[in-house]
């Protein structure tokens, strides 16, 4: 059955003045909130190790932040801002990224109604950006969306385009452009798949030295990849949960974690909402696997509108079984499960992860995870002065 939520009932006074507009110098200095079976702790982000079981598991997102934000000019005069959230011709990443000379992506586009089928162009005079003569045309346009086709001169590749013209798109809630800092800052170390617009923000605490410190420890260290959509700065809008659609974020994970998991045993600590909702994922992917022969995507409520009969065991193990069967080493799938109190999680033990905003799935997903228990956590936060969502501090939670 789907939950019966009323989204104001996840709301918290979030002033600006909490809200951590720049990062701390230090990755790992920022502040931890450590939740155990109700009762809250702090610490400095890089004594985390020491929080973690001894010869568990640990599993990061390692997608990367594109620098998705374009800014064109009419020859009006108008300016157009271009934000590519996903690869539309070529439909795959890899592809789309490789592409010389033309591809077309499903963009956001501010100022949209000065912008008609008209070739616009990039807005730049620095000679080595008038050589790549970045043009943008809009082929379909939707209620929020449009899709735009780009081409381009010079034998660069999209991603070289990019990297040249395009800004990284941070959090429309820090109220500030695009600076040098946010180049780096945004953007885990790890961080190695080109295809989010949004960082994993719960990875940008972590160092070199603070993941040595877990490999000490006996703690294996694994990788999935889901590329965060835009639809993660969206707050829900409908008074009951049950009415806001979540958007698809495609997802990568390896044959080999696959069967890691399916051996269970072992604490499992998901670094991230997205790698949370990558690693629950994939109980449903198996059932469908078991069910129908392949894996399919996840839909938002198919944790909840029936039950599922099989063991996580089963459904990772059928997984694994298909890899095996069409010769391939990784499972690429999308996902729009939403996790709201009431879901049942099936793999993930611990969770690493910022402050979330108000009335946000995020916040929802917090709920659900330490048992409703969430108001603990965040009057904890506001009353010791940890800083909030993106660039703020961070904190562990045990699974309520």
């Amino acid at each position: 059955m789907i939950p019966d939520l009323r989204i104001e009932d996840y709301n918290y006074e979030l002033n600006d003045a909490r809200i951590a507009k720049y990062p701390l110098e230090c990755r790992d200095a920022s502040k931890l909130l450590i939740y155990r079976e109700g009762e809250c702790s702090q610490t400095i982000f890089r004594e985390l190790p020491k929080s973690l079981p001894e010869g568990s598991l640990m599993v990061f997102n390692d997608t990367k932040v594109v620098p998705a934000r374009l800014f064109f000019k009419r020859a009006s005069g108008a300016h157009i801002e271009i934000f590519c959230l996903q690869p539309h011709s070529p439909a795959e990443y890899n592809e789309a990224f490789a592409s010389r000379g033309r591809c077309s992506w499903e963009c956001v586009i501010g100022n949209a109604k000065r912008w008609k089928e008209d070739l616009i162009q990039y807005d730049s005079d620095a000679p080595e950006l008038l050589a790549v003569n970045l043009q943008a045309r809009l082929i379909e346009r939707e209620a929020q969306t449009g899709i735009v086709e780009f081409s381009w001169e010079g034998g660069l590749c999209f991603s070289e385009v990019l990297d040249m013209c395009g800004r990284i798109p941070i959090p429309p809630y820090l109220n500030r452009e695009t600076e040098s800092i946010d180049l780096e800052r945004y953007q885990t170390t790890y961080a190695r798949v080109r295809g989010s617009v949004a960082a994993p923000t719960a990875g940008l605490h972590f160092t070199p030295e603070t993941l040595s410190d877990i490999a000490a420890r006996g703690i294996d260290i694994e990788k999935v990849c889901l590329h965060v959509g835009a639809g993660t700065f969206l707050p829900v809008k409908t008074s009951n949960v049950s009415e806001h659609p979540m958007h698809r974020e495609p997802f990568t994970v390896s044959r080999n974690l696959l069967a890691l998991l399916a051996q269970g045993g072992r604490p499992l600590t998901a670094v991230g909402t997205t790698s949370v909702r990558t690693l629950e994922s994939l109980y449903y992917a198996g059932a469908a696997c078991i069910e129908n022969g392949a894996p399919s995507d996840i839909g938002q409520w198919d944790p909840y509108t029936r039950e599922w009969p099989y063991s996580t065991k089963e459904a990772l193990e059928a997984l694994v079984a298909y890899l095996d069967r069409i010769g391939s080493d990784s499972l690429t799938l999308g996902t729009r499960i939403i996790i709201v109190p009431g879901f049942r999680f099936r793999l993930t033990d611990m969770m690493v992860t910022n402050f979330h905003q108000p009335q946000s799935t995020l916040l929802l997903l917090i709920s659900a995870f330490v048992g409703g228990d969430w108001k603990t956590i965040y009057n904890y936060a506001l009353d010791n002065g940890f800083r909030f969502l993106s660039y703020g501090d961070s904190s562990l939670l045990f699974r309520g």
